[in-house]
């Protein structure tokens, strides 16, 4: 039998740590004995635990010790272990067996200290800067040769989410995805979260689809955005169309959205929009020359919201302000994340997905879909702090935007 001792420390009661750790050793074919635990007597100590390890072979207990330690526990024989360091042989390729991240609060151990891993994300490589004893995620596309970069698993240390003490209100039904929840207490909740991240001068981020137009949903984002709740936007060619579309036109996909019903002519719509904001230059130059009046994009001029409208094969047109290129997109996209406290994800399933894999574990993600699979998918990628609300977004956004700005009625998206 293979066997190692792990450590694990913090609030590894209440926030479920322990009971994860000892379900993923059991459910990986392997057996554990708790050697020692210390619980804390009050709700803001913090607990430790030493659990021994068995497994059938090396190789078994070597995965066993990679995963439990998403959840912070650490061999103890690992704890003074320095990381492996490895040259990257060229531009765009990791070395063999490289660590890859997760989007949790990381550490590495270099040259006999502890260093804390900056911009966390999923799915990247570590990269480590000896000559100023600093290390960050980078993405494999970014990596550049003799670039040294972290290999295995030892001397990583990964900080698991714990719940705040005193409870945050943002955490009630955290991770979950559901039909049945109370969403006016949740959807306040969110509120009161933007609410504390506007006064304290942090970054939200909204990522929206077009079903935000078509559902007539589109005046309480101009809202939030009026009222300094959104700080960046980010969205693909059609909510731009469809936006600027119902903005020219009155129309969504060639329906008036006040009438409910068809133009004789409103199938070549989104397409003359498309045009039309060609010809002008961009969004911000229709914007300056009065062509666009209203809308989303509109209020994201007049207020400086920046945005980043990622491009797909299935564009139309697309916009000129539309980033054609995918790995430029990303990139783009990971910067404006940088400093965000607040996600808001709705009606898009590829742009979720996406700003998820970019975003640290300690951003307040909430995704909202009529469709519970998009919310599931987002978690099962790995954005588990993701709260998923499963509704239809207007009436969600309308009930947010009374919370936020304190209105009861709002005036029409015209």
């Amino acid at each position: 039998m293979a066997r190692s001792i792990v450590q694990i420390s913090g609030h590894i009661i209440d926030s479920l740590i322990l009971p994860k750790v000892l379900d993923l050793i059991i459910n990986l074919g392997a057996e554990f004995e708790i050697l020692e635990v210390q619980i804390g007597h009050r709700r803001a100590d913090r607990s430790n635990a030493r659990i021994q390890i068995e497994a059938a072979s090396q190789t078994l207990l070597e995965t066993v010790l990679a995963k439990v330690k998403e959840h912070g526990a650490l061999p103890v024989d690992d704890q003074e272990e320095a990381a492996q360091l490895e040259a990257a042989p060229q531009d765009g390729i990791f070395p063999d067996h490289f660590y890859a991240t997760t989007n949790l609060t990381t550490r590495v151990r270099v040259r006999d200290q502890w260093l804390d891993v900056a911009l966390p994300e999923m799915d990247c490589g570590i990269r480590v800067d000896l000559a100023v004893m600093r290390a960050e995620c980078v993405p494999i596309h970014r990596i550049k040769q003799n670039d040294l970069v972290v290999v295995g698993h030892r001397g990583v240390n990964i900080q698991p989410l714990e719940r705040q003490v005193p409870r945050e209100p943002f955490e009630f039904m955290s991770s979950s995805v559901s039909t049945e929840q109370p969403k006016a207490l949740l959807i306040r909740e969110i509120a009161e979260s933007m609410k504390r991240t506007r006064r304290d001068n942090g970054r939200i981020l909204v990522v929206a689809g077009p079903g935000l137009v078509h559902t007539g949903a589109a005046r309480y984002l101009v809202e939030l955005i009026d009222n300094d709740f959104v700080n960046v936007l980010f969205a693909g060619n059609g909510l731009a169309v469809h936006d600027i579309e119902s903005a020219l036109y009155g129309t969504s996909l060639g329906v008036y959205l006040d009438k409910k019903i068809r133009s004789s002519e409103g199938h070549e719509h989104h397409l003359w929009a498309i045009n039309a904001i060609r010809k002008a230059g961009g969004i911000r130059q229709a914007v300056e020359q009065g062509l666009v009046q209203r809308g989303i994009f509109h209020s994201c001029i007049k207020k400086g919201v920046d945005f980043v409208l990622a491009g797909s094969i299935r564009d139309d047109g697309p916009l000129p302000d539309v980033v054609t290129d995918t790995l430029k997109a990303q990139d783009l996209m990971r910067e404006k994340t940088r400093g965000v406290s607040v996600a808001l994800m709705m009606a898009t399933t590829l742009h979720a997905i996406a700003t998820g894999n970019l975003l640290p574990a300690t951003v307040k993600t909430v995704c909202v879909d009529i469709n519970p699979a998009v919310v599931t998918k987002l978690t099962d990628r790995g954005t588990f702090q993701a709260i998923g609300l499963v509704t239809d977004v207007e009436p969600f956004l309308r009930e947010l935007c009374r919370y936020c700005t304190g209105g009861d009625e709002h005036a029409a998206y015209t």
